[in-house]
């Protein structure tokens, strides 16, 4: 039995078949195989990109009747919107809008390229910075979305999310060395850290948990769920974040106790200052 998305019946497996059901839409993201399935070469990121879009598809059922507009940073190919799309458009009817930020233009024109032959007119794409991203006028930004994006390109989506007032933030983060030389020249780590594979690992957490924290200190409700197993790959924890309810601001304490802790801060204090002013502790 498939892993079943709860209030939905769509089964894993099922999103997968909607998806290789049509070769015209495997063909433009080059995962078409031999015999009308995923290749070998694109099944990791088929995996990936299927496993997230059931997460995102679960979390946000409760605004699907609103039409609800997705923006995709540091977007890449797209594959996580493109899957979106044709599953939305397949299995609940529903037509979005969808937007991808990414600031290499020659993969953006790909983007734009595969939109047209897939006939998804609802989609539309920006070659800048995820930072400098701003919907057109009339149009508010629902779900901020990032797959892998490197590093800070991470904090980069979820600074973007929260100063668009995203009702949900989902991230999967891809490496994290941003805090790596910090947490190296901590004393208090001092003995962690002569070991290279912990120091990565703690690395990872320390990131994420400052992530989270920020996320909690701006107003939204934080968890942690793996897409996929980790034999698929080890980066499978996305960072759901969903705005509450009063949409009232906690403040940045238990972001500040963390970074006192271990001395160290994250780069989301550069890309967020509004956030940190007078949160100096």
């Amino acid at each position: 039995m498939g892993t079943v998305l709860q209030d939905t019946g769509y089964s894993v497996e099922t999103l997968s078949g909607v998806l290789t059901s049509s070769r015209d839409f495997l063909r433009p993201l080059r995962w078409e195989g031999p015999g009308g399935d995923v290749n070998r070469r694109g099944m990791k990121k088929f995996q990936e990109t299927v496993g997230f879009s059931a997460h995102i598809l679960h979390k946000i059922k409760d605004i699907l009747d609103d039409d609800p507009v997705f923006l995709e940073c540091s977007c890449g190919k797209s594959y996580l919107t493109f899957a979106l799309n044709r599953i939305l458009r397949e299995l609940y009817g529903v037509e979005c809008t969808f937007y991808g930020v990414d600031i290499s233009e020659s993969l953006i024109g790909k983007c734009r390229g595969i939109a047209a032959s897939l006939g998804f007119d609802n989609m539309s794409f920006t070659a800048g910075q995820t930072l400098g991203f701003n919907a057109p006028i009339g149009k508010k930004v629902d779900v901020v979305v990032a797959l892998h994006a490197c590093d800070s390109a991470t904090d980069e989506a979820i600074a973007r999310g929260i100063k668009l007032g995203a009702r949900y933030i989902m991230v999967v983060p891809c490496c994290q060395n941003q805090l790596r030389g910090q947490i190296r020249s901590a004393q208090a780590l001092h003995d962690l850290t002569d070991f290279g594979p912990l120091l990565y690992r703690f690395a990872d957490l320390v990131t994420e948990a400052l992530r989270a924290q920020v996320l909690r200190g701006a107003g939204y409700y934080v968890e942690f769920h793996e897409i996929v197993p980790p034999t698929v790959t080890p980066k499978n924890l996305v960072i759901t974040a969903r705005m509450m309810r009063s949409g009232k601001k906690k403040g940045m304490d238990g972001y500040r106790r963390l970074c006192n802790q271990l001395g160290v801060r994250s780069i989301l204090e550069d890309f967020l200052p509004e956030l940190f002013n007078g949160e100096n502790g």
